[in-house]
């Protein structure tokens, strides 16, 4: 989408006499440059099928169908969705759905697969939906969605960098994770009170050797982490007794005096192999 083309959210606001509801989390994306590096990220083919939870204003929408992408669009606010059925009414490549994206069940919203999650998601709800996302290879391959900064560093933040944390050993096991941008308050209309990230997610596809063994690896890695700057050999041992996290961390050759945020995700897998075996 061209910045010639582009109507800033507070212009299409006064449209139809409405405003950003906090209860919402609503921060509308108000940079045309922005916008154009999300949809570069997202739609590396006509006709791709993408996700986007939170349109809002259709600003991120216009740029998506610009870019030949079939889109559906999950907004929560029924006056936002009666503006987009009339700003984009005869567009026939988006589905509009009205409704809350974190009580949808995918399987019926999004047929197939080789799906894209394109999205200025609101900082409540993101993580989770997130999360939920990276759930579903069988339906998702790519997620390039906007965050709180805070938490897209911890979804990329390497092994030994401060802010790695559960949430980056988990999304990083289902994903390979990369920044595509930053984004300063100003972005926004209105300006949030904190800074955001534009991140990618391109899905590792289905993996039948952790089939069934996800939940068992969260939970290890939950354990691990709960006391963050202790020797991971002391959180583990808090869950599964020292005997056994001993043990676990002999057999994974890990050195127990390491903290949770040194250790990578192919070690965690072999920790989680023997505390919750198969």
């Amino acid at each position: 989408m061209t910045e010639s083309g582009f109507v800033h959210p507070s212009r299409l606001l006064a449209t139809f006499g409405g405003r950003a509801r906090k209860r919402f989390g609503q921060n509308f994306l108000a940079s045309p440059s922005v916008v154009a590096r999300i949809v570069a990220a997202a739609v590396d083919q006509p006709g791709v099928a993408v996700l986007e939870v939170g349109p809002g204003l259709g600003v991120l929408t216009g740029g998506l169908l610009a870019a030949g992408a079939q889109v559906t669009a999950v907004e929560i606010d029924r006056d936002l969705v009666a503006f987009l059925r009339e700003r984009f009414g005869g567009e026939d490549a988006l589905h509009l759905v009205e409704g809350d994206a974190s009580e949808i069940d995918w399987s019926t919203l999004l047929p197939g697969s080789d799906w894209v999650c394109a999205a200025n998601l609101p900082y409540n709800v993101g993580t989770g939906l997130v999360i939920e996302m990276l759930r579903h290879p069988d339906r998702f391959r790519r997620l390039v969605v906007m965050l709180q900064e805070e938490v897209a560093k911890r979804i990329l933040a390497l092994p030994g960098q401060r802010h790695r944390g559960s949430l980056s050993v988990y999304c990083q096991a289902r994903a390979t994770v990369s920044r595509v941008v930053r984004v300063p308050p100003g972005a926004f209309h209105p300006p949030p009170k904190v800074k955001s990230a534009v991140i990618r997610l391109d899905l590792h596809p289905v993996q039948p050797e952790y089939s069934g063994r996800w939940e068992a690896m969260e939970k290890v890695v939950r354990t691990g982490f709960s006391a963050p700057r202790k020797m991971v050999r002391k959180s583990l041992a808090s869950g599964f007794g020292k005997e056994q996290a001993l043990a676990a961390l002999m057999a994974a050759g890990v050195d127990g005096r390491a903290r949770p945020a040194d250790l990578t995700n192919e070690q965690w897998w072999a920790i989680t192999g023997s505390l919750e075996p198969a």
